[in-house]
Parts: C-alpha cells; structure tokens; sequence
C-alpha cells in the first residue's frame, strides 16, 4: 500500500516520516517510523476466547476474524511464523468505514493525529473531514478518479495509518480509549517506540491488538496440510508457491492480488479476490496495502508486511522470506 515510495538503502522505513519508504528486492517485509502514515492499514489480532473476543463483541464496530489454529507450529525456514498458542486475526485489513466510525467516536479535536489529511485529498484515500477544531466530523469519500471512480470507499482498507494511531484503533476496541488497553500510551503521541510493546494479561483477558510478526506470517503462508500433514508454509498468501496474477478484483481466480502498477493501481474493496485467501481465510495478506506489525526494529522503527498496489513491483514483495 504505498504511494510515491522513496528508496532507502536498508529494509528500513521512519515510524516518524509522513511518506512511506521503499523496501530492496528479496526484503519481503519492510519497516517504518511509527509516525509514517503513507500506506500503513491496519490487522487486527485477538486471543481466540470460544467464540470471540469480549472485547469486539462489545464494540461499536464490527470486525470480522477468523481462527488460526494449529497451535505449537514450527517456524518456516526464514525463522518466522511459529506461534504455541490460537488466536483471531482479522478477515480483512480495517475498512474506511470502521476507521471513519472511529474518528467520529474520538477524534472531535484529534490531538493525536488520527486522520491524516492525505486521507481526504489524495485519490487512494478514504475519509473526509469537516468542522473545526473541537467538533470535527468524518465521512466516508467517494473515489473522484482511477480504477475506482465514482464507487464509496467504505469497503476499500483505510491507509495513511501510522502505527500509534494503530494502536489506538485497538486500545479504543478494547477499552473504549485509545490511551489504554492493550497499549499504554499515556496521552504521548509519538511516545518512545522501544517502551511500548502489548500488555499481554490485557490481550489474553479478550484485548485487541497489532499483529506480531509471527501472528501474521502464520497467517498468512502457514497450512497444516501441507508435507503430508505435517504442515508447511506456502511462498505466497493465496496458498500458492507461484505468484499471484496481477489483475482486478474477481470472483474466478484462486491466485489473484492488487500489486504492482499493471493491476488495479490503487487500493481495492477488502476480499475483492474472493477465492485468492490463505489456509485460514484471510484475504489481502498480499498486496492492496501494507500492513503494520508489532515488531519493535530500533528505538523509531516497526514492521511492515504484505506489499501493496503500486509497491510490490516484485511479486517477491507479496511473499515469505525464501
């Protein structure tokens, strides 16, 4: 989910830059400011309770999860994607409308920056803003040009999402604030990266979260049926060793994805690739947008996975590590 992607010697994106960072070929997962709100969506992990989360059950918006299970697997050779325990990971990545439904419960004055203004201008954007200061309102856009003029944005996965206003997203699904919760942010904005990390007794007590890397890698590429059953993980998160086609969204092809300039060009409605899911079914693990993960890089610095529409020139991009 990147637009305008300046280049950068390293694997490394500023949590604190306003434009998102290009990743070197073979980099299948990038890392960014938390601060950078070019092109971050957001996924959304919970610990499997039965049925659900207390949590999302309680709030105002809806978000569709599915159980990864298999608990106890073990990693992929690249080091990443065993988890000992189950948990829900969103279906899809976070909508316009359900961040829009957010802003409108909490950000009347957005001290914190929870709407970029890119949202609002810039054609892969999906939320408006109105009033001022005090009484802000947010609607969802309509796309004014490209592949999806004229259609609402509602369904299309909300970007320009740094990582702190990430993790209010989920401290608000849990708690109601976006201060506390799974995060304690404390009312800092941009508080120090290396301090934060999830409250795991608030997650395990039905809390919401940012993925970790690993939650989302299993995710994404893991399959219990593959090696005879032993389990294995695939290249791809369309449970495919060959790389996806780059086309519009469909309902015909199992090995789909919006990635690269020659495909839609801009983001499109989350599970628009209707048969292209991974093992656990989830959609949109490659391509459409980024996607932030917990991993703490450096001191300013979190994890970015699963390229985006006008990124992934590479279709290694959309992949694990090989």
């Amino acid at each position: 989910m990147h637009l305008f992607p300046n280049p950068l010697n390293t694997n490394r994106t500023s949590l604190s830059s306003d434009f998102a960072r290009s990743r070197l070929l073979n980099f299948p997962r990038l890392s960014a400011p938390c601060g950078t709100k070019h092109f971050a969506c957001l996924v959304i992990t919970i610990l499997s309770m039965g049925i659900n989360s207390m949590a999302l059950m309680a709030a105002p918006i809806q978000i569709e999860t599915v159980l990864v299970g298999d608990a106890g697997n073990a990693n992929d050779s690249t080091g990443y994607g065993a988890v000992s325990y189950e948990y829900h990971i969103g279906k899809y990545p976070v909508t316009n409308a359900q961040y829009t439904t957010f802003l409108n419960a909490v950000a009347a004055s957005d001290p914190h920056g929870l709407w970029n203004s890119s949202m609002g201008t810039n054609v892969h954007g999906g939320i408006s803003r109105s009033g001022s200061n005090g009484s802000y309102m947010y609607d969802v856009r309509s796309a004014t040009e490209g592949f999806n003029e004229g259609q609402s944005m509602a369904d299309m996965p909300v970007n320009y999402v740094s990582f702190w206003s990430a993790a209010r997203f989920a401290n608000w699904l849990t708690t109601g604030d976006t201060e506390t919760g799974v995060y304690d942010l404390g009312g800092v904005t941009n508080p120090s990266n290396s301090t934060i990390t999830r409250d795991e007794t608030a997650w395990t007590n039905g809390g919401v979260a940012i993925t970790s890397e690993n939650e989302w890698y299993k995710a994404a590429y893991y399959d219990p049926t593959l090696d005879g059953g032993a389990g294995g993980y695939w290249l791809f998160p369309t449970r495919s060793n060959t790389a996806p086609i780059s086309m519009g969204p469909n309902n015909t092809d199992t090995n789909s994805a919006n990635y690269t300039i020659n495909g839609p060009n801009t983001v499109t409605p989350v599970g628009g690739y209707e048969l292209a899911s991974s093992h656990y079914g989830t959609f949109d693990q490659g391509g459409n947008v980024w996607e932030w993960n917990d991993e703490i890089v450096s001191d300013s610095f979190r994890r970015w996975r699963g390229g985006s529409f006008n990124f992934a020139h590479f279709a290694s991009y959309l992949g694990s590590e090989t």
